[in-house]
């Protein structure tokens, strides 16, 4: 019996070997923070040659990574990719496919901790945009009734000593808008939205709205507009399904569930993490939110998103709570708002 379990275990350690994949970023049980660099190469899959790789993040969807281009033909797979990631431990899966069916993974714990100054290669973050100078609010002429607002940097609820309430009072289900340009970047086509949110008293909250806007290369802007839908219980993500300069707006419930805001917990920290691509044209794609720490993948989120506004370029982001009910007031916290781009 001895030689037959030997030979069994030398063929397990074959079949080990037989995927060479090697995840050169993040190392096993390393601290990133989101967005996080993934690369990876091997020089074969399942003893074939290998075809494609890409990752997947605990048990969600696998992301397909193309080849580096400084990866020459006939030398090993390789990829790097920026990941997206809730806060807190995870399980990063490397996976490779080949010819005929061939196969193999890897995996690693990793955990995301907040975010810190130092941005991986090739990402540019904006961080605390809530206490920028300069802060604007108005009715929302898209939501019924009346809404009217004002703002301020407190120190109290905070998380770094400065961040910024919005008190509205609204009629009839009124929204109010409160917006500010923090830069400008014609040619980022990447974004990742993440910001704390404090509701002192949530029950006249209908929803909440978490926008931004670029002006892109052809003068086009595009509207990121996404919204916790408190009527459906979805994640929301906006179209235009007109043309950019006869556009015709429109909201679409995505697959993802978000609780209704007036059911969030009061006077705790809530973490929202939202991104998103786009094309040269504005053809938009949402990938994931990530609420408290739980990642959810929004499928089939896509759609364009272009409108010929004139306006000069800029980056712009809209934080919005629209009014439940004939009347009511609503105050909200906002902290260590960041938008990260590449």
């Amino acid at each position: 019996m001895k030689p037959a379990l030997c030979s069994i275990l030398t063929l397990l350690a074959g079949t080990a070997t037989m995927s060479a994949i090697t995840i050169t970023a993040p190392v096993n049980g390393a601290q990133v923070t989101s967005p996080f660099s993934v690369a990876a190469t091997t020089a074969n899959c399942d003893s074939k040659t290998t075809v494609s790789m890409g990752y997947s993040l605990d048990y969600g969807a696998t992301t397909i990574v193309p080849k580096s281009h400084n990866a020459a033909s006939g030398t090993p797979y390789a990829f790097s990719s920026l990941v997206v990631a809730g806060e807190g431990e995870h399980i990063l899966h490397v996976k490779c496919w080949g010819s005929h069916g061939a196969a193999g993974s890897i995996e690693e714990n990793i955990t995301v901790v907040p975010a810190n100054s130092t941005p991986p290669p090739n990402v540019t973050v904006v961080s605390n945009i809530q206490s920028l100078a300069g802060w604007k609010w108005n009715h929302d002429p898209g939501t019924p009734g009346y809404a009217e607002g004002s703002s301020d940097i407190v120190n109290s609820p905070t998380i770094n000593g400065n961040s910024r309430q919005y008190s509205l009072s609204f009629t009839n289900a009124g929204g109010e808008i409160y917006h500010i340009g923090f830069g400008k970047d014609p040619a980022a086509t990447h974004f990742v939205y993440n910001t704390n949110i404090w509701l002192a008293d949530p029950s006249d909250i209908a929803n909440i709205e978490l926008d931004m806007n670029q002006v892109i290369a052809n003068g086009d802007t595009v509207i990121y507009g996404f919204q916790c839908d408190g009527y459906s219980g979805t994640w929301d993500y906006t179209i235009n399904l007109g043309t950019p300069s006869k556009p015709k707006g429109r909201w679409e419930h995505s697959n993802v569930v978000c609780p209704d805001p007036k059911t969030w917990t009061s006077n705790v920290w809530h973490n929202v993490q939202v991104s998103y691509y786009r094309d040269a044209v504005g053809n938009v794609t949402y990938e994931s939110v990530v609420l408290d720490g739980e990642q959810s993948d929004l499928i089939g989120a896509y759609g364009n998103s272009a409108f010929s506004l004139g306006w000069a370029p800029t980056l712009l982001t809209n934080f919005q709570i629209d009014g439940r009910g004939e009347n009511g007031s609503v105050t909200a916290y906002v902290d260590n708002l960041t938008i990260s781009r590449w």
